[in-house]
């Protein structure tokens, strides 16, 4: 392989023009798409085992323990997993160096966030008594923090494919098939068992290409005035990557300061399902990040805007379909995890719908940490703020209606699609102004496709069985939805997204230097 550096990756990465980076998106979108594929055949045997097996007090607890952890891991990548792109951009150093920079600041900053939790997990476990291991549930910080760099680190020499190997087949198969077996190990703390092997699993998976796409960091030696600017040049990006982490988390947050451990597993279960979907747009920012970065040094704002838009109606159009496909048959999806599991139908259409709008805030976001970091974070820290007022006003009206419990993780799920409107249309406007050009990813031909996928998909519901609504309704309204989209939404560079080339045209010389 022939060894670049960053501006002869940048001057042959746009040898042939935006042409060039739209196929590069292109190619790590449609890896992503398939990745999801493989993520949702993945994790809904992880949802009906933990459903069936645990139930739903088994899986709140264990919902919460992990919101804190996976709090803590996000907080501890420091922004790597957007920043590290910028950082290797920007050196004349070899690459390999400043991956290990990032892996260990990330290391002393999951120990110190570890050791916090290690000496509080009342924090993990707040309505439950600590036993067995729970304690030592923090040390998973260590992995996922350090997943996460590494595959930022791959991102950036668009080795996608790792991405997908580890978190939409390593991890989520691993946690299936442990929380099965170790069910009858211990139906109390199996979930959290099964969720740390995964977590490890694919700890290994993201580590062990890293170090043959990189190689191991000869003449390495850690340096702490430069760790320390690492630190403090992140501190947006980190707070960002936070802040837009708990928006999807704070609403968990607040339903169990009002909900039973029960509605809290409900939900989180719903959560599960609405969150699949949004594996496509937060895995569009690795392979955005060196795009960007590289466009930004030529001052292409244009350019930049283009690919806004276009990696946002995809995300919107893809997205879109999938709400509809798992909305429409909510009661059925939630069934399938367990009868108890359907009154949190109305929370699952909520949450599929607050995806779809949110596509284009973190799409227009991916640009912002780089141009407008602290604007991004005002506007991140004010749809926060908002979602939380929101969030307690829906659930206080509930009560004060004498609604049934169930009715509070739906008033949540609209808080939050309502608080990501907000940020999709501020965020969408500001870097619009700062770009000179429209980001809109917004088509008329969504409606259309959506308004057909709905009318026969209400068919369905109406007449047809359960099974015939999930087995044969699903698929048919992703069809016609997508039917709809490619004739007349997609346009010549949107059907890059599904080209593939013959004879190894798919392939990227990576990004790299002389190690």
């Amino acid at each position: 392989m022939t060894d670049k550096t960053p501006e002869t990756a940048a001057a042959s990465d746009t040898g042939d023009g935006k042409n060039g980076d739209i196929a590069k998106l292109a190619k790590g979108g449609r890896t992503n798409f398939f990745g999801f594929l493989l993520r949702l055949a993945a994790r809904l045997p992880f949802l009906f085992i933990a459903g069936r097996l645990y139930g739903a007090e088994a899986l709140g607890r264990f919902a919460y323990a992990i919101l804190i952890v996976e709090l803590a891991a996000q907080l501890a990548t420091l922004g790597l997993r957007r920043g590290l792109a910028e950082q290797i951009s920007r050196t004349h150093r070899p690459h390999v160096h400043v991956v290990f920079d990032g892996l260990l600041v990330s290391a002393i900053a999951s120990a110190a966030a570890a050791l916090v939790l290690i000496a509080f997990p009342q924090a993990m476990f707040p309505n439950s008594e600590i036993n067995g291991f729970d304690r030592f549930l923090p040390l998973v910080i260590f992995f996922i923090a350090g997943s996460d760099i590494a595959l930022a680190a791959l991102a950036y020499r668009y080795d996608i494919a790792s991405t997908v190997r580890a978190r939409a087949v390593i991890e989520p198969w691993t946690i299936s098939i442990a929380a099965g077996a170790l069910y009858f190990y211990s139906a109390r703390d199996g979930l959290i068992l099964s969720y740390v092997l995964s977590m490890l699993a694919a700890f290994i998976a993201s580590i062990w290409p890293l170090l043959k796409s990189y190689g191991v960091p000869h003449g390495w030696r850690p340096k702490p005035v430069q760790l320390f600017q690492i630190t403090r040049q992140n501190i947006p990006l980190a707070a960002a990557d936070a802040v837009e982490w708990g928006s999807r988390r704070l609403d968990l947050f607040i339903l169990g300061l009002f909900a039973s451990p029960a509605i809290v597993g409900i939900y989180w279960a719903a959560q599960q399902v609405a969150s699949l979907p949004q594996k496509l747009k937060t895995s569009f920012d690795p392979i955005l990040g060196p795009v960007i970065t590289r466009n930004l040094k030529e001052n292409r704002l244009k350019e930049i805007a283009k690919q806004v838009g276009q990696v946002g109606f995809w995300i919107i159009a893809i997205q879109a379909g999938i709400a509809l496909a798992l909305g429409i048959p909510g009661e059925g999806v939630m069934g399938l995890i367990g009868p108890q599991f359907v009154v949190g139908t109305g929370a699952l259409a909520f949450l599929l719908a607050a995806e779809v709008v949110a596509a284009t805030a973190v799409v227009s976001e991916s640009v912002l940490v780089y141009v407008a970091r602290h604007r991004n974070l005002i506007i991140s820290l004010s749809m926060l703020a908002l979602q939380a007022l929101l969030s307690v006003a829906l659930i206080l009206l509930a009560k004060s209606y004498d609604l049934k419990p169930a009715t509070y993780a739906a008033a949540v799920a609209l808080a939050l699609m309502l608080s990501l409107g907000f940020a999709s249309v501020v965020k969408a406007v500001l870097l619009s102004r700062i770009l000179g050009a429209p980001v809109n990813g917004w088509r008329w031909a969504l409606v259309w496709a959506a308004a057909v996928a709905t009318i026969v998909g209400w068919l369905f519901t109406r007449y047809a069985p359960e099974w015939a609504e999930l087995l044969i309704g699903i698929p048919v309204i992703l069809g016609l939805y997508g039917f709809i989209i490619w004739h007349r939404g997609f346009g010549a560079e949107d059907r890059e997204l599904f080209r593939m080339r013959k004879g190894g045209g798919e392939e990227e010389t990576p990004p790299s230097n002389a190690d």
